[in-house]
C-alpha cells in the first residue's frame, strides 16, 4: 500500500523491487512471503459482514481466511511482475491450486527456482486457515532450508513498547525466543515464533518503509532487531 489510501502503490512496488534487485546482484538467494492487509485484512480482524459472509463461527472464519489468501496472491503476483520489470526473474507459488494463475507450491521446484537465480514469492500463506502469513513465512523458509528469515516492518526493529505511541520507547537489538515470548512482544504470532524457536531459524525484524535497509542489513550494518537463541 505505501504510504497513499491506493491498496496497490506502484512507488513503493518499484522502490522495493529496486532494493530487493540489488540484494539479488549481491548473490543471495531470496524467497518472500507477501501478506495481503492492504486489500483484506479477514473477517476475524475487522469483525464486519463482507458479501457473501452472512452467518457466523468457523464457516464465516474459514471463508474469511481464504478471502484473505486471495488477497495475497494479488500483492504476490505485483510483486512478481514489478521484480522482473527490473531485471530479476521470479516466480510465483500458492498455496492453494490456482494453475491458469500461478504454480502449486512445490518445495522441490522452489529449491530449484533459487539455485537458478529466480526470486520465488510464495501467495495464499499455507494454503489453510487459521494460519497467519507469519507462520506461512516460518514454514515456508524451513521447507526450503533458508539460512535467516527476516521480518519487515512499518518500525524499524523490536521495541519495549509501542514506538509510535511512545516516543521514548527502547528498541532491543538481540532478543532470545524466550524473551519474545516471555515479554509479549507483538513480533509474530506465537505459533510462528515457536516454530521458528524448536528449530533455530534466526529472525531478523527491520523496517521495510525505509529504502535502502534491507540492503544495508545484507552489506553487515546492524540494524533492526535479531531473535534468536
Amino acid at each position: 500500500m505505501g504510504s497513499g489510501s491506493r491498496s496497490l502503490d506502484p512507488v513503493f512496488l518499484s522502490g522495493l523491487a529496486a532494493e530487493l534487485k540489488e540484494i539479488h546482484d549481491l548473490g543471495v538467494e531470496m524467497a518472500l512471503v507477501v501478506g495481503g492487509g492492504n486489500i483484506f485484512r479477514g473477517l476475524s480482524a475487522s469483525g464486519e459482514n463482507a458479501p457473501g459472509q452472512s452467518g457466523g463461527g468457523a464457516r464465516r472464519r474459514v471463508r474469511g481466511d481464504h478471502m484473505g489468501m486471495l488477497a495475497t496472491v494479488i500483492n504476490a503476483l505485483a510483486l512478481e511482475n514489478a521484480l522482473e520489470e527490473v531485471g530479476v526473474p521470479a516466480r510465483v507459488q500458492t498455496g492453494l491450486a490456482m494453475p491458469q494463475v500461478a504454480e502449486r507450491f512445490s518445495q522441490r521446484q522452489a529449491v530449484e527456482h533459487l539455485e537458478q537465480g529466480r526470486v520465488v514469492i510464495f501467495g495464499a500463506g499455507t494454503g489453510n486457515p487459521y494460519f497467519s502469513t507469519d507462520t506461512a513465512a516460518g514454514l515456508r523458509a524451513l521447507e526450503i532450508g533458508a539460512d535467516l528469515l527476516l521480518k519487515g516492518t512499518k518500525v524499524d526493529g523490536v521495541y519495549d513498547s509501542d514506538p509510535v505511541a511512545n516516543p521514548t520507547a527502547t528498541r532491543y537489538a538481540h532478543l532470545t525466543y524466550a524473551e519474545v515470548l516471555r515479554r509479549g512482544l507483538r513480533v509474530m504470532d506465537l505459533t510462528a515464533i515457536s516454530l521458528c524457536q524448536e528449530n533455530r531459524l534466526p529472525i531478523h525484524v527491520f523496517s521495510i518503509v525505509e529504502r535502502g535497509v534491507l540492503t544495508s542489513i545484507f552489506r553487515g550494518a546492524p540494524l533492526g532487531t535479531i531473535i534468536g537463541g
